[in-house]
């Protein structure tokens, strides 16, 4: 890897919002996007009129319990107030699906919840006090926040996408005849290096790689080994669909700065 020949320019903005359909939303378990549709949630940071929208009018126990599996109009509600709160799940369609359990871990997170996945009271009552995910850096970057797991994408300050994240799991692990610790170093970063499909190694198989620090990257994977806790070899591991889009929408490129914590 030649780090002198990243590419330091910052992209003149986020992407449009053509959505296409194909083979990695598969890989996502999604039949469809939702009426939001993977734009809208993208250019929804300063969503004054969605928080209004969204603003709880019952108490959280009033609300019923959601898990994988769930459908209709509650889980719909429940997309949409965490589509507007910053928490990437790749449309709205009434179905708790393996996009919106990661989105469902990535609010238990921020709040500092058992990471569980159902939504009960105590996650409905965090829900409705409408607080997005806040920036530690501000600027242009992606931030990985360590001790929550998340991923969160910052663009001119504002959070534009949490994300469900795995990093390193301190574990020392043997590859190619060396040891390594399996920790995700802390600092700022900067992407040198991406490819444009999966790799596969003897340690698994990396979907869309953007690498920033050595062999470290932060990459796609299947939603089911992208667990609420820190697993991985070293990387940063998000879904397919949450790579796919920050890609699309230009919040992850060369030259894009990475802030570990």
């Amino acid at each position: 890897m030649n780090i002198d020949s990243r590419d330091r320019r910052e992209s003149a903005g986020p992407r449009g919002d053509r959505v296409q359909l194909g083979r990695r939303q598969a890989l996502q378990g999604l039949a469809a996007l939702g009426t939001l549709g993977l734009g809208g949630l993208a250019s929804a940071p300063h969503a004054d009129a969605a928080e209004r929208a969204v603003r709880p009018g019952l108490a959280a126990a009033s609300y019923p319990v959601l898990r994988s599996g769930s459908s209709g109009s509650a889980v719909r509600d429940l997309q949409t107030r965490l589509a507007a709160q910053s928490y990437w799940l790749g449309g709205i369609d009434g179905s708790f699906g393996p996009m919106t359990l990661q989105a469902v871990y990535a609010v238990q997170k921020w709040w500092g919840l058992s990471r569980d996945g159902v939504v009960g009271p105590i996650t409905w009552n965090r829900i409705l006090r409408y607080q997005r995910p806040k920036s530690r850096y501000g600027g242009y970057r992606i931030e990985i926040d360590k001790s929550k797991q998340l991923a969160i994408a910052v663009w001119g300050g504002s959070v534009r996408y949490t994300f469900n994240t795995s990093t390193g799991a301190n574990r020392p692990f043997l590859s190619h005849g060396h040891w390594y610790n399996g920790q995700t170093p802390s600092g700022h970063f900067t992407v040198f290096r991406h490819v444009n499909g999966w790799v596969y190694n003897d340690l698994g198989a990396l979907y869309r790689p953007y690498f920033f620090n050595g062999g470290i990257a932060i990459h796609g994977d299947n939603p089911s080994v992208v667990p609420p806790y820190n697993a991985s070899h070293g990387c940063c591991r998000v879904s397919t669909g949450a790579i796919d889009e920050l890609i699309r929408t230009n919040l992850v490129a060369n030259g894009r700065r990475i802030s570990v914590f």
